[in-house]
């Protein structure tokens, strides 16, 4: 096993080694599941059909847009890639921590795996928004509930790169913390439970009253999500959310690289 996954060397031995892990996981994940691929799309679907119910059929909501559920699921599709990343990253090195220990590639390569599978069942997710997106467009007549596709949809690559920088960042902050102390676990899972009600998912930074505004654009998260929307809600650009949520992640990420340079020998003595 050790001679597949590689020994240390280029970037291209590395690149080629985070593919093949990133491969198993998505292999292993779908192998065992009778529906397979189908769950990329069902749990943010169902999410969906269940915040769009409460929020426009049992509340009377006054934030976000229309048309609401496509608001809603661009916002959703992303948070679910980061949500799931977070909580495997508690778990990167226990995982699989013979192999930590007996691999020369550079360990980052456990955290990076997590980022780009569930990155790429993001990928796999997004057939809802488009069928969500063109449902809308064929069925919806009055203009102010059907989803327009505008220049904005340029920023959608820009916050895929974005989410991966921040994801990364915190994966090697979060994965290296989690193994020396186990109780960081369901910590992190109590603040991620948190973060999606602190995050601007069923509503915009916008609705967000008075100085709590402010506080919500220092949530990096609130930029990303601004840019996946640009696509369809242009009115949702925010400069100074954009620009501090990228000066957070940058700092999260530089945090993330030191921490898990400290850490690592620790780390592997404690596996």
């Amino acid at each position: 096993m050790t001679t597949t996954v590689g020994a240390p060397g280029t970037p291209r031995r590395y690149f080629h080694s985070l593919w093949l892990l990133s491969a198993r996981d998505l292999k292993v994940r779908y192998s065992t599941s009778a529906l397979g691929y189908l769950w990329s799309v069902l749990d943010p679907l169902v999410m969906s059909a269940i915040y769009w119910f409460v929020f426009t059929q049992v509340f009377q909501r006054s934030a976000g847009e229309q048309p609401y559920i496509i608001f809603l699921i661009s916002a959703l599709l992303p948070w679910v890639w980061f949500n799931t990343s977070v909580g495997d990253f508690t778990r990167a090195f226990k995982k699989d921590s013979r192999l930590v220990r007996s691999t020369a590639i550079p360990r980052s390569i456990w955290v990076n795996r997590i980022v780009l599978s569930k990155g790429i069942e993001f990928l796999f997710s997004l057939p809802v928004l488009v069928i969500f997106v063109v449902v809308n467009m064929l069925v919806e007549n009055d203009p102010e509930f059907t989803a327009h596709i505008g220049w904005g949809i340029l920023w959608f690559p820009v916050a895929v790169v974005w989410q991966t920088v921040l994801l990364v960042g915190l994966g090697l902050l979060v994965a290296p913390l989690c193994a020396l102390y186990t109780d960081l676990e369901r910590t992190t899972a109590l603040i991620l439970r948190a973060l999606f009600y602190a995050t601007p998912i069923i509503y915009s930074v916008r609705d967000l009253p008075g100085a709590f505004e402010t506080i919500g654009a220092f949530n990096p998260l609130a930029g990303i999500m601004t840019l996946y929307r640009m696509a369809f809600f242009p009115d949702q650009w925010d400069p100074a959310v954009v620009l501090i949520g990228a000066a957070v992640t940058l700092v999260i990420f530089v945090l993330g690289v030191w921490t898990f340079r400290t850490l690592e020998r620790p780390v592997l003595k404690e596996l």
